[in-house]
């Protein structure tokens, strides 16, 4: 029987469960049709566990009732099951070349860049307060470990093009003693990952200083040049880590105080020890180990909460699935099913989805860490936790009473987090190298 995927042009040879006589079948049956998260879960496991151990006729039959449950204009559960049989389509046919060989659209890696203006990359991270968050708390922070100092110089790790920052260029402005100088540098590369944008970051910046200059605040933009591998240009921040974050790259100043932001950038650096020896390290402590020896005044790290560094498929199906329902859901209370708005954000967390699951090594970049095990790491490396202050949690709260009231925010152990419905989606954090004091 052939089937086709709602919602997307490939197509497969499914075999259909009914006409099968395996232990599995009555599994297989017993959820055809059901929309009940728990359910879909166990059907993604069992394909998940097919596809490793080789078991093409399992895995073809689970993927037959999975695409009997998913739609790409249903509900929560079956928009967010569409996108988890893509990305299982994606991999089976790069692990069954032969007889899944008419799914190679999806399997290619060929990644989808949807260009937006400035207007339309606003309403994206203003659709869900997924990355405001982080800008608010982040801007908040910065802003109290800045007061005093009269240069001050923003290193910006993040992937939303410095949207961010005219919100803290306002509030420099707003000081009784008049704002200080501030230097925004970003690295010429980024992960190539969305959102994206149809300016250079030249560009870029050159609307941030005219901004800057409407509200008189002192301002310098500066591109860090790099020239990104051409094979896996996405594996390209170790190379940026280990050759550009010097004090001569970043060309710092002894009279200015540097204040490093990695927004949602940190879990594209790989997490795997290099090396067999006892000193080997990761591309993730390297970049803490090189951030402390510019010894920043400030370093704020915000994530997604959820851990996605397992090797194993099946770990990261579960945890990906139990996490990435939330957007999904929260989506779901305000936009309309066939909002093309809703569909293109959807599409971009579906493409995180296919990353995780359906490839490996190299090319599987989205290496998250939760919340917990990045403390440890900051710890590890000789940083300690600055504290949030009183008007840094009530800009948040202000922030988030702008929204649906599914979202909330809770502060525990000098972190703030992001929940939606009381789960943990997003976490903000603030440091400073051991020595300094906040």
């Amino acid at each position: 029987m052939k089937t086709e995927l709602r919602g997307n042009t490939t197509s497969m040879s499914l075999q259909n469960p009914s006409l099968c006589t395996t232990p599995q079948t009555s599994l297989l049956r017993g959820c055809l049709g059901s929309l009940d998260g728990a359910c879909i879960e166990k059907l993604l496991l069992h394909c998940a566990s097919a596809l490793e151990s080789n078991d093409v006729t399992l895995a073809q039959q689970v993927m037959w009732v999975l695409n009997n449950v998913a739609s790409s204009a249903g509900d929560p559960n079956q928009r967010l099951t569409s996108w988890f049989l893509r990305a299982l389509i994606a991999r089976s046919s790069r692990v069954f070349p032969t007889p899944m060989n008419s799914f190679g659209g999806s399997s290619s890696g060929t990644i989808r860049r949807r260009l937006m203006s400035v207007t339309e990359l606003a309403g994206y991270v203003d659709l869900l307060p997924w990355h405001r968050f982080g800008f608010c708390a982040s801007n908040s922070a910065i802003n109290n470990a800045t007061q005093g100092y009269s240069k001050v110089h923003i290193l910006d790790l993040s992937i939303t093009h410095c949207m961010q920052w005219p919100t803290l260029i306002d509030a420099l402005a707003k000081r009784p003693e008049g704002p200080p100088s501030l230097r925004i540098s970003v690295p010429s590369w980024r992960p190539l990952v969305p959102p994206f944008l149809d300016l250079s970051c030249e560009e870029v910046g050159q609307r941030l200083s005219n901004f800057a200059k409407f509200r008189e605040v002192p301002f310098e933009f500066n591109v860090i040049e790099d020239s990104p591998s051409k094979e896996h240009p996405n594996v390209h921040c170790d190379n940026f880590v280990l050759s550009q974050l010097s004090p001569s790259s970043l060309q710092l100043r002894e009279d200015e105080i540097l204040v490093v932001n990695c927004q949602n950038w940190l879990r594209y650096l790989p997490d795997e020890q290099k090396g067999n020896s006892i000193h080997s390290t990761s591309s993730r402590d390297a970049f803490l180990d090189v951030i402390q020896g510019l010894n920043p005044r400030i370093i704020t790290v915000v994530d997604e909460d959820s851990d996605l560094v397992a090797s194993s498929l099946t770990s990261r199906i579960t945890t990906c699935f139990n996490f990435l329902w939330i957007p999904f859901d929260a989506l779901e209370t305000f936009l309309p099913k066939d909002s093309c708005q809703r569909v293109e954000y959807e599409a971009d967390i579906g493409q995180k989805i296919e990353n995780i699951i359906g490839f490996e090594g190299n090319q599987r970049i989205e290496r998250l860490e939760s919340g917990l095990n990045l403390s440890l790491r900051m710890k590890n490396a000789g940083f300690l936790s600055v504290p949030f202050c009183e008007e840094t949690v009530g800009e948040v709260k202000f922030l988030l009473d702008e929204h649906a009231s599914g979202w909330g925010m809770k502060n525990e152990d000098d972190m703030l987090m992001l929940t939606w419905k009381g789960h943990n989606s997003v976490y903000a954090t603030a440091w400073v190298p051991c020595g300094f004091e906040a």
